[in-house]
């Protein structure tokens, strides 16, 4: 396992499915509007009838928070896959190689690497399955045939495609999404466009200042940290994701926000989500991603990886 200054490859997440546009109701279209007027026009009161019941809304929290509820409402992604599959069983230094270069494409991952689950995930949203083949290697005891034949780097994810095999996450999953049939998660809007690179760009530095939280006595690096991210998930009112749809973007940082949430409040006390509505509605809607859901693991499992990974080093 990669020390704390080294790039870090390996961990899983929690569970997660989208919304469907026949959830939007005119009851939804109704606050949205209100709440980008609210927005708008923070000192105004505003006032709407549902059965003759009279709502109103009034501070800047409650702005917020109507405006990440109605976001989330807003919402029409519902990710391809239906299909549960049976996971294979990680391959170890006593397991025979596939039949590299054979024809089949293969992703190779870890079931708890953050890295891996990113384009994991991917293939899953493009309803690839059946395309993609998922080898899952055991980072703890890895067959020495993964370096020799595989990917010389020796680390998760590589993807097999082609005759050649590739590697780095946020190459990945931009990879997968360009060459393979199924639903685009690269918006076409040049603005999406940029502030997605923008984003992607961010992850890392996103992840270190987090885990640089993690062995110092106040949270102040991860706080600004994830006060980045509500900012910019607010920059687009079409949807509850960084981009107002479901897109890489949100492929990029839900694995790693999977593990910091449940960390960072058992370990720190400290709630990601306290004044944070936007983050907070993002969380949920991820959670209903079945294409998300079907890479999770425990999250009391991932607590207790990054225990022993991090807290071991104080």
């Amino acid at each position: 396992m990669a020390a704390l200054n080294v790039s870090y490859h390996c961990i899983t997440t929690a569970s997660s499915r989208l919304t469907s546009s026949r959830d939007l109701s005119s009851t939804s279209f109704s606050l949205y509007s209100l709440s980008t007027n609210l927005l708008r026009f923070p000192n105004t009161t505003y006032f709407s009838h549902r059965n003759h019941s009279l709502h109103c809304l009034h501070t800047p929290s409650q702005v917020h928070f109507t405006k990440a509820r109605a976001r989330a409402r807003a919402s029409a992604t519902t990710m391809a896959t239906g299909v549960q599959e049976v996971l294979p069983p990680a391959l170890d230094s006593t397991s025979d190689p596939p039949s590299i270069f054979d024809g089949t494409t293969r992703l190779y991952i870890s079931y708890t690497c953050p890295y891996a689950q990113r384009v994991w995930i991917t293939r899953n949203c493009k309803g690839l399955q059946d395309k993609i083949k998922l080898v899952p290697i055991d980072l703890q005891n890895r067959p020495a045939w993964y370096k020799e034949k595989v990917y010389p780097a020796n680390k998760v994810p590589s993807l097999e495609h082609n005759n050649e095999v590739k590697g780095e996450s946020l190459d990945l999953i931009k990879y997968i999404d360009s060459n393979f049939e199924g639903p685009s998660l690269f918006p076409d809007d040049p603005a999406k466009r940029e502030f997605a690179e923008e984003l992607l760009s961010y992850t890392g530095s996103f992840s270190k200042a987090v885990i640089t939280s993690f062995k110092a006595d106040e949270i102040n690096e991860a706080g600004a940290a994830f006060d980045y991210i509500e900012t910019a998930l607010s920059k687009f009112d079409d949807g509850p994701f960084f981009l107002g749809q479901f897109s890489l973007v949100d492929i990029a940082y839900a694995p790693f926000i999977e593990r910091f949430q449940p960390f960072l409040l058992e370990v720190k006390k400290y709630d990601i989500t306290a004044g944070r509505p936007i983050l907070a509605a993002w969380i949920e809607e991820l959670n209903k991603n079945e294409a998300y859901k079907q890479t999770g693991r425990d999250p009391k499992e991932l607590v207790e990886i990054y225990k022993k990974r991090f807290l071991a080093q104080l």
